[in-house]
């Protein structure tokens, strides 16, 4: 590749992409009073300066307030896996809002029972709690897990993904033990004091860590997502649950973004068995709302202990978790949008992104992979694919990513701002894939001619 010229043909994009979008320009230079200009500070993470704003979403396409309509491949970063305002969730919203009433009084409702069997089905374990994210879901699953095994650390795969908990700011240092992850903002506390890390698919390294005997629980991602995916080698899942037994530690599915796998996320599509699972996001339909849940072994454990008030010193997400509008957009997801069926279709769409895109690499003999987990797919600039996290976040290249991700905007066409990463909705369509593999194609010829 000729750095050169991708240099210039990133200027260009910027240059267009600034061209195209005056409204957002003057609208993110307006907004003097939002910390970093945006509601949160990710938003910046814009390959030219400002971000698009945002005028309207149906489906699986998004409009700016430029007028310009995009396939939204990103969704909301796994937030819109449903689709932009599927029906059946605005219809639940609606009349939960509208007709009913009471969306947060601090009473449940008959829908939560129905969410959590739900869950069940999915996910295998069998009781569940509702959060307001899948950071507080995982705080709370900790918090448990400590609880329960008097244990003080919990143990992390290097740059993995669990939203804001400060114990996941972790990662493997060069002499191969824990050290702050870069960039971390306020850390109440030297991280290695609460937790420890391995590097996904080192299994020696995981029981090196666990052999200490002081983790409470492995926090992991069954697949690592948010650095690019990173999927388990053969046999390395089986060993983290014969490991987390030996030694004692609880283990933790957090299946956020990992749910792209199928209707049960990992945990169903690769017959997991973890003690607890938590989740977020895409349940609700884009609705705010996130869940944990437990075995019943593990559940009764923690109901019998008299010493622990789980009800005034329960600490987890406030008045506000388990609300019935929350509930009710996840039962309106979970039994009519994001269904077994809709998974099918939108594994296969996932599948054809897939091809389309391998065969570019393929016809240029570039150094890239693509990586899919279900409804989710990802290229990287780099071959054979990471099998770590570390490995994955030193094979990013940033200058190359603002590249691909402006000429696709450019041509409406969005990613996750992160990364490469695709995401399947319900309403996406055959044409949707076809219009990024035609732009993809195009970018590519560009880069390479």
């Amino acid at each position: 590749m000729d750095r050169t010229r991708l240099t210039a043909l990133l200027a260009r994009e910027r240059d267009n992409y600034t061209r195209q979008n005056p409204r957002s320009a003057a609208a993110y230079a307006r907004a003097e009073h939002l910390f970093g200009r945006v509601p949160m500070t990710w938003m910046n993470k814009q390959a030219a300066g400002f971000p698009l704003y945002l005028a309207s979403a149906r489906g699986s396409h998004v409009t700016d307030i430029d007028g310009h309509d995009y396939v939204d491949l990103c969704l909301g970063d796994t937030g819109a896996m449903a689709g932009h305002s599927p029906a059946p969730v605005v219809e639940a919203v609606t009349r939960r809002l509208a007709v009913l009433g009471g969306v947060t009084a601090m009473m449940p409702t008959e829908d939560a029972e129905w969410v959590a069997a739900e869950l069940t089905r999915r996910f295998g374990v069998p009781r569940w709690s509702f959060s307001l994210t899948a950071t507080d879901a995982n705080r709370w699953a900790i918090r448990l897990a400590r609880a329960v095994t008097s244990r003080p650390k919990i143990l992390f795969n290097s740059y993995c993904y669990h939203g804001s908990v400060d114990e996941s700011l972790i990662v493997v240092g060069d002499d191969g033990e824990g050290v702050s992850r870069p960039g971390n903002v306020g850390a109440p506390c030297d991280v290695t004091l609460t937790s420890r890390v391995a590097e996904f698919n080192d299994v020696d390294g995981l029981e090196r860590q666990l052999a200490h005997g002081d983790v409470a629980a492995v926090l992991m991602e069954p697949a690592l997502t948010n650095i690019g995916i990173v999927l388990p080698e053969p046999g390395y899942l089986a060993a983290v649950r014969t490991l987390t037994r030996q030694y004692g530690a609880l283990l933790i599915n957090d299946e956020t973004h990992t749910f792209s796998a199928g209707p049960g996320g990992c945990t169903g599509a690769w017959g997991l068995t973890p003690d607890i699972v938590t989740i977020g996001k895409a349940i609700g339909g884009g609705v705010p709302i996130g869940a944990y849940g437990l075995s019943a072994e593990l559940a009764d454990d923690i109901l019998s202990r008299d010493e622990l008030d789980l009800i005034d010193m329960g600490g987890v997400g406030g008045t506000l978790a388990g609300n019935a509008l929350s509930v009710a957009a996840a039962r309106a997801t979970l039994e009519q949008v994001l269904t077994d069926a809709a998974f099918t279709e939108m594994t296969a769409l996932a599948t054809a992104f897939t091809t389309a895109v391998t065969e570019v690499i393929e016809a240029y003999d570039l150094p890239w992979t693509i990586s899919q987990l279900g409804a989710r797919a990802e290229y990287r600039f780099t071959s054979p694919a990471p099998r770590d996290g570390s490995s994955s976040a030193r094979a990013a290249d940033a200058e190359l990513e603002d590249y691909l991700h402006l000429y696709l905007a450019n041509r409406g066409v969005l990613l996750t701002p992160f990364h490469n990463m695709a995401l399947m909705s319900p309403a996406t369509t055959a044409e949707d894939v076809d219009r990024h593999s035609e732009v993809f194609a195009a970018a590519v010829a560009e880069l390479m001619a």
